[in-house]
């Protein structure tokens, strides 16, 4: 059977390096993940990138696919030997069956019969059990670690959703019913016991990494939401009560008089929720009319002649 090339399907080289092929993934993902693709094709597509992705972001598994065209190393694939995709090469592979030399080949099958000299044909009474003790530690050592992105009203308020992806190592997608708990941080991890990769006497966790979704007004540090606040001239010099966003919803604010640009306010509390919430800080911008009308004209010429205010005295 023909091996897929991975390389193809990611639309990279194979000089490409990690972060060009972790780019190219994003892009792509972005692009069919079934529940914002409009393709026809979208949940194929997803599949087969997630597979070629779950492949070459793997040291091991991309150099395994590199020399034998598998992700496992054993290029006989059960069935008949399928050479990797034009192109591959590694140690003694030349392109063709030829091109393996002598020490190649016994690597493989030393690596393939290793197993059957450790175990059955191996005289040791404890052999088995040995084999089973380390399965057992292999097969608890399953979990899987997926990136999620929520909106940070998610992470304010607490959320349930439905998602759809693809386990690392699985086939196919699945979805799944996640509950993004109140005041979740970027970084932070939603465990899901029982739903990682499989084991031989239970399955791993699926870990869900969070990430937030850029905002049209704020940003996040750490539980800190910032805010950049647009002010007029006026608003600055004379002080005034300006409505200001946050996630919880709107909230006056009072400004102080003669309020420079830049200066930063604080919202006690209204960051993002916890046992210590965060708060929001607001950076005031201030915004200048443009002089496009004459009576605009004649009050910027007035100010003009009434103000002495040289922003540039510390030049003179």
């Amino acid at each position: 059977m023909p091996q897929k090339d991975y390389y193809k399907i990611l639309g990279v080289n194979r000089n490409s390096s990690d972060a060009e092929i972790k780019k190219q993934y994003r892009r792509l993902a972005r692009k069919y993940h079934p529940d914002v693709s409009k393709e026809t094709n979208a949940e194929t597509r997803f599949k087969e990138i997630s597979e070629a992705y779950d492949v070459l972001k793997d040291k091991k598994k991309r150099a395994n696919y590199d020399c034998f065209g598998t992700p496992d190393g054993n290029p006989f694939g059960g069935g008949g030997f399928t050479p990797p995709p034009s192109g591959a090469g590694c140690g003694g592979w030349k392109g063709n069956f030829g091109g393996f030399n002598q020490g190649s080949f016994s690597d493989i099958f030393d690596n393939m019969f290793k197993g059957a000299r450790g175990g059955q044909f191996n005289n040791d009474p404890f052999s088995q059990h040995k084999q089973h003790k380390q399965s057992y530690s292999q097969s608890r050592d399953k979990d899987n670690n997926v990136v999620i992105h929520v909106d940070l009203e998610e992470a304010f308020h607490g959320a349930n959703r439905t998602i759809t992806l693809r386990v690392p190592g699985e086939s196919g997608t699945k979805k799944l019913k996640i509950k993004i708990p109140k005041g979740i941080k970027e970084g932070q991890k939603i465990r899901l016991g029982g739903q990682g990769g499989k084991g031989q006497h239970r399955n791993g966790d699926l870990l869900l990494e969070v990430k937030f979704n850029k905002h049209k007004y704020f940003t996040v540090d750490g539980k800190d939401i910032n805010l950049t606040l647009p002010i007029t001239p006026w608003e600055a010099a004379l002080g005034a009560k300006v409505s200001i966003p946050t996630l919880g919803g709107k909230v006056d604010m009072k400004l102080p008089p003669n309020t420079q640009n830049g200066k930063k306010l604080r919202l006690k509390g209204r960051g993002l929720p916890g046992k210590e919430p965060g708060d929001q800080y607001v950076q005031l911008q201030i915004m200048t009319p443009q002089a496009d009308t004459n009576e605009l004209k004649k009050l910027y010429k007035k100010m003009a002649e009434i103000s002495d205010f040289n922003p540039r005295k510390q030049f003179d």
